[in-house]
């Protein structure tokens, strides 16, 4: 079928990526509307943007739509839905929350009439709030749409066509791989940033060690200044993966201590590090040439499985531009 994109976007929650989404959107001249719950957010948004373009409440968001992102953390989720159901929305729904289980199951039990289709765009920073958004946010960023077997096919080369019109790449998943790769590469990074300051900041050396901090503990621990409400919503609605990553990587800390009683624990270690210098040096793959790949289940879902993504749709949804990393190159 013909890919139609949305005639009108509703965004609700105008935090760092709601605010960053809305202003995209707005600059591509593509009817949107916007709500926050915080008044004070709601006069950021309205000094950016034009003001008829910021509704003040769900209900009036809503109205007209014919796409909606839910953008408020996850604990506030269940709440909005139930305004999202008791104001009548049936149409096409997505979030960009950072677990994809949850919120599944959440969309299901307060808002079943709404086809939820789950999203995660994989960028943003330390800051939060609409006064971190940036519209150019999401250039070149990995934006996860959910592959589920309720998903319509049509429903999702929809909303990859739109994050591609948005300078994103389309990743393929389905909701449980989604929060098995973020616990990974996402989650349990929050973990171990926040460990690391609070390590360094202990006791008596704490001043000294933070004064001598560098780039390693610079770039090591950038997410620990993220907002912990929102690290913990994070960690906390993704506890079943999360536990299993921290469980093998609580492994991998116990075999370095091991290593250092070994007699000669530089040539040990040379061994223990090797291998993540390898995937690391060869991080992030350089994309395939470029190629198409029919708009299939099936096909999709071995994409983003292999690493890939899609960088266009097909105007007749046939087949999608896509790209993934060479054979040579490690997993993402």
């Amino acid at each position: 079928m013909p890919v139609t994109p949305p005639a009108h976007v509703a965004v609700l929650g105008l935090g760092l990526i709601g605010g960053s989404l809305l202003r995209r959107l707005a600059d591509l001249g593509i009817a949107v509307t916007g709500y926050d719950a915080d008044p004070a957010t709601r006069a950021a948004a309205r000094h950016i943007l034009d003001g008829g373009r910021i509704a003040d409440s769900v209900a009036a968001t809503v109205a007209d739509a014919d796409l909606l992102v839910l953008a408020v953390p996850l604990p506030a989720a269940g709440p909005v839905l139930d305004e999202i159901r008791a104001a009548g929305y049936t149409g096409l729904l997505t979030d960009v929350t950072s677990v994809k289980g949850p919120l599944r199951d959440l969309a299901a039990e307060h808002c079943p009439d709404a086809r939820w289709l789950g999203g995660h765009p994989m960028a943003g920073t330390a800051a939060s709030g609409f006064a971190a958004s940036d519209p150019d946010l999401f250039d070149g960023c990995a934006w996860v749409l959910c592959l589920e077997p309720e998903t319509a096919l049509d429903d999702w080369l929809r909303l990859a066509a739109l994050v591609t019109g948005l300078g994103a790449r389309a990743v393929p998943a389905t909701a449980d791989d989604h929060d098995a790769a973020v616990a990974r590469i996402s989650h349990a990074p929050h973990v171990v940033a926040a460990a690391l300051v609070t390590g360094a900041s202990a006791g008596e050396q704490g001043p000294l060690a933070l004064a001598l901090g560098a780039g390693s503990f610079r770039d090591g621990t950038r997410v620990a200044a993220t907002r912990p409400a929102l690290t913990a919503a994070m960690c906390g609605g993704n506890a079943a993966a999360l536990r299993t990553v921290l469980d093998a990587l609580l492994e991998q800390v116990s075999e370095v201590r091991r290593l250092l009683d070994e007699p000669d624990p530089v040539t040990a270690l040379t061994g223990w590090f090797t291998p993540a210098h390898t995937v690391r040096a060869s991080w992030p793959a350089s994309p395939g040439s470029a190629e198409h790949v029919a708009a299939e289940r099936a096909e999709l879902l071995a994409l983003g499985r292999a690493g890939g993504w899609v960088t266009s749709v097909a105007a007749d949804g046939r087949v999608v531009m896509a790209s993934t990393p060479p054979p040579s190159a490690p997993p993402l």
